[in-house]
């Protein structure tokens, strides 16, 4: 079964080793910087990423870690129901994850962050890190992979899948946070999603 990135172009259009370590380390290094945003402000999202964040809350462990490790499941599913090279491109990016999570403080610190900015700000970034990674054929584990293999077994819009699971997260996180920050987290997970419906979808992209 072929990975969701891989759509029929042109042969000559694959990208090379070089362009994929490089989507990777942008599409890695924007996921761990909207997770910094948004657990400044107080905020979760959708997908992994929230689903980290909200436990981040009550448990010593960095997102970026917790992230990887709620991961570990989800990448076993994706080297069952997945092409190869996405499965292990999806660990990889998954461990990258938890690199730069351990990497950005001591590089970055963010002292004050107005919450409705983060929540437009890290859900785009991360939208963006997370459709970096996804034209290179890897995932970032999780809900994310569970709506690459919708779309590409069923057909079903990824950035559709991704909302309705995120919708789910955040009616989880309302018995844990407060009525604005839920608001805020809904913002900022609808525009992770927008940047998947808008730009994820076959023809809008020329390379793969």
């Amino acid at each position: 079964m072929t990975s969701l990135a891989e759509t029929p172009y042109e042969p000559g259009l694959r990208h090379s080793t070089a362009e994929d370590i490089y989507a990777f380390l942008i599409g890695c290094s924007l996921i761990v910087m909207g997770l910094i945003c948004l657990h400044k402000a107080g905020l979760v999202t959708g997908g992994m990423a929230g689903i980290a964040l909200l436990i981040s809350y009550f448990v010593p462990m960095a997102p970026g870690l917790l992230f990887t490790l709620i991961n570990i499941p989800f990448l076993a599913f994706a080297l069952r129901a997945m092409s190869p090279v996405f499965a292990i491109k999806t660990m990889i990016a998954s461990f990258g994850i938890t690199f730069f999570a351990s990497l950005m403080p001591h590089v970055i610190t963010v002292s004050q962050i107005d919450p409705i900015f983060s929540a437009i700000f890290a859900g785009t970034i991360i939208g963006l890190g997370i459709l970096c990674l996804a034209r290179h054929q890897a995932g970032v584990g999780g809900t994310g992979i569970m709506a690459l293999w919708l779309q590409k077994t069923r057909g079903i819009n990824a950035g559709r899948v991704q909302i309705s699971i995120d919708i789910v997260i955040l009616a989880i996180s309302a018995y844990f946070l407060p009525a604005y920050k839920i608001a805020l987290s809904l913002l900022s997970a609808v525009a992770m999603s927008g940047i998947l419906i808008v730009y994820h979808r076959p023809g809008r992209y020329i390379g793969h």
